[in-house]
Order: C-alpha cells, then sequence, then structure tokens
C-alpha cells in the first residue's frame, strides 16, 4: 500500500453532557482568527539554536505555518454559514504546544534531511495551527522516516527509526534547556508524530516527577498509546494515565478513527503491531490501544466537530481559510476482537455535498489521515478545559 503513516482514572467533574453541549464554546474561548495558504518553503529560513535544531515552527519565526492566519466559517446543517467568532485566551502564551508531524516527507532516502519542505509546512498548518490559539507552539524538524521507507517497507526498521527518534530526542532536549522558560506543556502528534511522542514521553517525561508536572495533556493521534487490559496505565507509560475528563491534566487523549473494526493486520488499533513498532511497542499480550473519546471522555457517544483547511475541504460560499463541519459525524470509543479504535458514523447521508469527503482507507488504515481534523473543534476545546483546569 502506498498511503503514507500520517502515521479512568478520577470521575468526571463535570457533566458530559456539558462537554458535548459546550463544544460550540470553542467559538467563544478557543480559536483564535485566520488561515493563509503556508509560505512557500523556498521561502523558509530554518530557525537554529546552539544544538543546530532547525525549527518548522517557532514563535516569534518570520515565516511560521503554525501562527497561520486561522479565521473559520461553520457550516451548517441547512448549507447556513456563520463566522467563528473568536480571540485567543488570555493564558494562551503562558503554555507552549510541543508538535510533532506524521510522515509526509517525500525525499527519497529512507530518513529525511531537516530541510524544511512544503510537504511540512503544509502539514503544520492543517494540523497544527489552530492550536497556536491556546499555545505557543514550537514543532522540530525531525529525520522521520520518509514516504519511501515506508513503501519499501523500511519506516519499522530499527536504524530508521533510531534516527527519527533521535533527532527528535536532540530537538526535545534543546527547547527544553533553551525555550522552555518553565512553561506548562501540551504535546501533539499524529501517526509517526505520535509513535516518537510516545518514545519521548516514556523515557523523559514519564519516569521524571518534575516533568509530569509540567504536562498539561498528550494529544496522541493514530499511534496506539498501550494499557494494561481494564487500565488507565501499565502499556507505554507507568505514570502517564489516559484522560477522564477535560479537566484532567497530565494525561493523555489518544484514539484512532475507523468506520467499523480495524483488520486483524491493521497498523493502528491493534496492541503490539503497525505503528506500535515505531515506538518501541511489540507486545500485544495483556494489552489494550487506549481509546479516549475526545467529546466525552466515557464510552457514549457524542458529536464531532471537524475542522479542515478551506483549501482542503471547499464548501459553497466560504471564502475563509478554515470550514468547520458540526453535526455530520459521531464517535464512540470501541473494543472488539482484541482492537480499541474511535468508531465515527455519519449523521446525515453522504450525499450531502458539503460534507468534507473524509478518506476510508480501509480496515487497515480507517480514517488514519483524517484523525486529527475529524475532531480538531473538540480537541481546542478539550485543551482549553485543560489550561483552565491546570495549576
Amino acid at each position: 500500500m502506498t498511503t503514507a503513516i500520517e502515521i479512568a482514572r478520577r470521575p468526571l467533574r463535570r457533566h458530559h453532557a456539558c462537554i458535548t453541549a459546550c463544544v460550540w464554546l470553542v467559538t467563544v474561548f478557543v480559536l483564535a482568527a485566520a488561515l493563509p495558504l503556508a509560505p512557500a518553503a523556498a521561502s523558509l529560513r530554518p530557525l537554529q539554536t546552539s544544538s543546530h535544531t532547525v525549527w518548522l515552527c517557532r514563535p516569534g519565526a518570520a515565516s511560521d505555518p503554525c501562527t497561520s492566519a486561522r479565521t473559520t466559517t461553520s457550516v451548517g446543517v441547512n448549507f447556513t454559514k456563520s463566522a467563528f467568532s473568536t480571540s485567543v485566551t488570555s493564558r494562551a502564551k503562558s503554555f507552549d504546544c510541543f508538535y510533532v508531524y506524521p510522515t509526509v516527507s517525500a525525499e527519497p532516502s529512507l530518513n529525511s534531511d531537516l530541510a524544511v519542505q512544503k510537504e511540512e509546512t503544509d502539514i503544520a498548518v492543517g494540523q497544527a495551527s489552530q492550536f497556536s490559539s491556546m499555545c505557543n507552539v514550537w514543532a522540530p524538524m525531525y529525520r522521520q522516516a520518509t514516504k519511501a521507507a515506508l513503501e519499501d517497507g523500511e519506516a519499522f526498521t530499527p536504524q530508521v527509526i533510531a534516527t527519527a527518534y533521535g533527532s527528535l530526542l536532540a530537538a526535545w532536549k534543546d527547547y527544553l534547556a533553551h525555550d522552555n522558560d518553565g512553561r506548562p506543556v501540551v504535546f501533539i502528534g499524529h501517526s509517526q508524530g505520535a509513535a516518537m511522542l510516545i518514545r519521548l514521553l516514556r523515557t523523559q517525561i514519564d519516569p521524571s516527577a518534575r516533568l509530569r508536572k509540567k504536562l498539561v495533556s498528550a494529544i496522541i493521534l493514530g499511534g496506539n498509546v498501550q494499557v494494561a487490559k481494564g487500565s488507565d496505565v501499565g502499556g507505554s507509560f507507568h505514570h502517564i494515565p489516559t484522560c477522564a475528563s477535560a479537566l484532567e491534566t497530565g494525561c493523555v487523549i489518544a484514539y484512532s478513527t475507523f468506520a467499523s473494526e480495524p483488520g486483524r493486520d491493521a497498523v493502528v488499533g491493534r496492541p503490539g503491531q503497525g505503528v506500535s513498532i515505531q515506538s518501541g511497542q511489540t507486545t500485544g499480550r495483556g494489552q489494550q490501544v487506549a481509546c479516549v473519546n475526545p467529546v466525552t471522555f466515557t464510552s457514549g457517544t457524542g458529536d464531532l466537530v471537524p475542522m479542515y483547511p478551506t483549501v482542503v475541504h471547499q464548501a459553497a460560499g466560504v471564502t475563509t481559510p478554515w470550514s468547520a463541519f458540526p453535526d455530520l459525524y459521531t464517535a464512540k470509543c470501541m473494543t472488539r476482537g482484541g482492537a480499541g479504535w474511535l468508531q465515527v458514523d455519519r449523521i446525515l447521508p453522504p450525499a450531502r455535498d458539503d460534507r468534507p469527503s473524509v478518506t476510508d482507507e480501509g480496515p487497515m488504515w480507517g480514517y488514519h489521515l483524517d484523525d486529527m481534523n475529524l475532531a480538531l473543534g473538540n480537541l481546542l476545546l478539550d485543551v482549553a478545559f485543560e489550561e483552565a483546569a491546570y495549576h
């Protein structure tokens, strides 16, 4: 297959119904204005620090895709359109987000170099830029396993993985030493980026009580966070649990989206195989892949708020850089046959012409490429609640 890997602790302290209903508070608290297209790669000047980190996104950079404009139009079920009128939360700049992008490099080598290309800027706009209304977004370039490595079957080999993780670890240590300045951190990663973050959190954050105090939350999507069966820890992490509430901090939001049960040889959704190998999790016995519903944080069903750059999903009459599509999809965590996943179902018939054309890659991958954007409005609200609860 040639598709790249883009690749409950305390009781809930607020009504789940409120969290679902309050999703549209995102229009008041969470999103900040407007997204132009990512700047051309040739115009980008990588920013470096003393340890030679190359930053894709860094506060203060002249060309930063993570601070692209974010103005959003909500496309309603009756084709009505309304603006998201929002502002940056008052505490946003008191928090950092550390974002690790998925497999996008089109370089012919097995591991990418550190040159900023259009592929990296585009994915940073599409996945990370909306979070800049909540935090200072830092995104290092790292020597990820490329699409070529994935297609050649080399993306899961020890040397390729070690090269990718080693470069990310160096960037994290540099950021922590020179740029963090004591701010709490939200980690964000998808697919290979999620796998790299699992390694980073397991080796650097989970064993350290001091660094765990800095953890607001970790949004780790399509990366196979594993837990012991029936537990919220005991797999990927010993001390960092899955989140049981949007008001809980120091925890992980993790899921992989599917339209139906993942296949037996699925790359995501099943422990000890596929993307789990990239994070060093080769054991499935006694383990399950964690699923945290970003809407309800329970086993119940909730409404997703998909958000996409308008250049990706164009709805008629929308001229803003971003579009939101409420009331189209629901989500529910499922476990069956050894798999764990976020079941995504359509509310309206697929013939609706302004519905984002979300791609179902079948039982191997599901909605993997859309893990982030299918629930982006919900995830932004989650971060807003977590930052409000953090102390």
